[in-house]
Parts: structure tokens; sequence; C-alpha cells
């Protein structure tokens, strides 16, 4: 792969870089075109351009050119990381591995014909199109609230400017004020895990502004390490977080962003940050692809393609796979697996049966780390777990130090899988 092969597009498009569309692709190969940059997008992107060898021609379609992880962006709310340490570029995708890095959004695809529309004009053919589109929102999931009041009431779900707004809502809060949490009901992204952002403005407000509240509103009856976050809750944070769940009226909520006021079951409560995670769904564009069945994009087990096209394959967060949480561990280990089908489908090359992985590592405290995670297989049905663990309550801080320090390294290592 040569370095004059890279396609650089500003988020206007074609027309912005002084280019024809549609982009002609190199002949004489068959076309992956991958949409999403994220832990599924780029990985995919990666080991299929890498694999390969030059037989593929790859082109990731992605509008933002610097990507922010989900995952840690809650330990930069808690000040265990800054923004920059959440940053990476596409450079090395497209120098290294000549990989087409295409910076605009896909507005549309057409099944018959093979291609991939671009805000910008043009299209893209493809023989294999890879969608990891993350999620977008539910309409009216939480009554008084929707996108055009992300910057008064933030749901930083999608790293980056959200995620410092929140930061900067946090920081400015009054003595003894409090902060508001509308939790998601299942299934939804994590990380950035609801539980874990709790305890990181916990953490930050303890040490700035210990007489603050922390409010938090679940439609879910229990969540994931709900036992390990309450123990530390109440080992670090005593008194301050009120989690109210299902049982007490937490699916029960509107919102006045206007006002900055919360109801739950029917009880108003005056509030100065308010972080609203609505229900979630697969990314538009999956639904533009005809790929979806309801919210979500379902797909076969063994190579993560869709059920409704098998030219279609659908990664992460906006699939619905079976037993996998919507983790960028997950997306990474789905990614490899749909990376070596695709590759053995339009090359011949050897496909080795799926096999799938994913952990999940929250920060409560200064170091004091927990996880949860599971191995599994691909049946005819789903992705069928096969084995898990989970830290315990009452574990030593050595080994809840350690398995922070974990969490650490496996960032380190999956930011580098992801983009070389």
């Amino acid at each position: 792969m040569t370095l004059n092969r890279r396609i650089f597009l500003g988020t206007t498009g074609a027309a912005a870089a002084g280019l024809s569309a549609p982009m002609v692709l190199a002949q004489g190969r068959p076309r992956v075109v991958v949409v999403g940059g994220g832990a599924g997008g780029a990985t995919v992107a990666r080991y299929i351009a890498k694999d390969s060898k030059g037989e593929v021609d790859v082109t990731l379609i992605e509008p933002s050119r610097t990507y922010y992880t989900c995952f840690f962006s809650n330990l930069y709310l808690g000040g265990f990381r800054e923004l920059s340490d959440i940053a990476h570029s596409y450079g090395t995708l497209a120098a290294s591995y000549g990989i087409n890095v295409v910076h605009d959004w896909a507005t549309g695809v057409d099944p018959d014909a093979r291609t991939v529309s671009l805000a910008g004009g043009g299209s893209l053919p493809y023989d294999k199109l890879i969608l990891s589109p993350g999620i977008d929102f539910v309409d009216g999931a939480v009554e008084g609230w929707d996108v055009s009041a992300q910057n008064k009431m933030p749901h930083a779900y999608k790293a980056g400017s959200q995620t410092e707004l929140l930061k900067a809502q946090i920081m400015a809060m009054p003595e003894g004020g409090t902060f508001a949490m509308v939790a998601p009901p299942n299934p939804y992204r994590c990380p950035p895990g609801p539980y874990e952002r709790v305890s990181m403005v916990a953490h930050v407000l303890k040490a700035r502004n210990p007489t603050a509240k922390i409010i938090v509103a679940d439609p879910k009856p229990k969540f994931s390490k709900m036992a390990l976050f309450q123990e530390g809750w109440a080992n670090h944070y005593e008194g301050m977080v009120d989690w109210i769940g299902e049982e007490f009226g937490g699916g029960n909520v509107s919102v006045n962003p206007d006002a900055m006021t919360v109801t739950i079951d029917g009880e108003e409560t005056k509030v100065d940050v308010c972080n609203v995670i609505p229900a979630m769904k697969a990314g538009r564009i999956a639904e533009m692809a005809g790929v979806t069945d309801g919210n979500w994009a379902p797909v076969n087990a063994a190579d993560m393609s869709s059920k409704a096209n098998p030219d279609i394959y659908v990664l992460g967060d906006a699939s619905q796979q079976g037993d996998m949480p919507k983790s960028g561990f997950s997306a990474n280990s789905q990614a490899k697996v749909c990376a070596n089908a695709v590759r053995g489908a339009l090359t011949g090359s050897k496909v080795f049966p799926a096999k799938f992985s994913n952990t999940c590592w929250s920060l409560i405290g200064t170091e004091d780390g927990v996880k949860v995670g599971a191995t599994y297989e691909a049946t005819p049905e789903k992705i069928a777990k096969v084995d898990g663990f989970i830290s315990q309550t009452g574990e030593g801080a050595d080994l809840r130090k350690a398995t922070y320090e974990e969490s650490l390294g496996w960032y380190a290592g999956i930011t580098s899988d992801m983009f070389g």
C-alpha cells in the first residue's frame, strides 16, 4: 500500500476536498466499506487491511477526525484522566495500513447497487459493508427531554464535547448542590457505565463539594456489579448517593431542562446538574441500510453478518447478537471475528471458528477497581455465554488496586489494536 492512496475528507465531504465524486477506488480488488470508526469499525478496518496484505481495498467512513473513547471517559469526569488521554487519530490506519479514511457522514445505503452515499456528495461502492455506528437515542424515552436539550441536560454518552460539558457543569455546582442522573433501561452502551459515572462524580464532589448530593433515577430493579458499587458508595461516599430503583418509582421520571427540575414518581426536585441517559437504539445508518428489527440489528453469531442481508455486517453496540454486553471490548472482539470472515469470503483465506470475549472494568474510588467478564461462542441462534467472572465484595485493597492497574494496561492495548 502506498501513501498516495489515502483520502482525507473534511466533514463537508468530497467537494470541500476538491475531489470529484463518486471516488474511484483501486480496480481489480474486492472493496470493503466500514461505517463508524470506534472500537468495532477501526479494529475491523485495520485487521482486514493488515491481514489481506493488499488484496482487499478498505475504506473507513468516520465524520470525526479525533475519536474520543467512551471507555475511560468517566475517568476524565473523575479527574483521573485528561481529555487528551482518551483522544485518538486515524493517521496510522491510513499511513501504515493503506486504509482510505473518509471524514464524512454516511447518509444512506443502497443494498441493491451496493453503494454508501455521503453527506458531502457522491457515493462509495462496496462488495462487503460493515456497519459499526454505535448508538442513537429512542425518541421520547425520557419525558421532557430530546437532543435539543443536550446542552442543558447532557447525556455524555458520545464522548468528546458532551463529556467536557458535563464535567464543566459538575465543577460549577454550588456548595451543597444536587447532581441528578436519569439512568437508561437495558440494553445500553457500557462503558461509559452509569454507575461508574456516579462513582466518578461522587469522587470529585467529595473533594470539592462534600455536602453535595447525587440522585439516580433508575428504571431497572438492579444493575451490573450492583453489590460492588453499593459497597463502594458506602465505603467512599457515605450518604452522598441516593439510588432510586424501579420499586420506588425510578422509571416514572420526567425532566424540565428550562426549569432544571427532575420529577420522580410525582415528586419534583430542583437540581443543579442533570445527566439524562435515554433508552438507546442502533445508530441510524443501520436502519437506513434496512438491517434493523426494532431498535437493534440482528446478526448471525458466526460472522456478525446481518440476518437481513448477507453482504452487510453489524458490529458492537448497534448489533443484536445475544449475550454480549454493548461494550468497547465486545465490539473489538466481534470485529476480529468479522474481519476473518469477510477476508475469507473475499479472498478464500482460512476462516477460523468464532470465539468472543469481554471484560468491563469500573473505577469506584482511588485505586478501587472492579471488573466483570465472560467468554462466548457462536451458536446457530446467538452469541452464547460460556463462562464468566466478577469481582467480589469485600476484596482487599491490593487486589482492587491490581484490578485498576490491569484496566490501564487493557486501555493501552485495545487502543493500539484499534488505531495501530
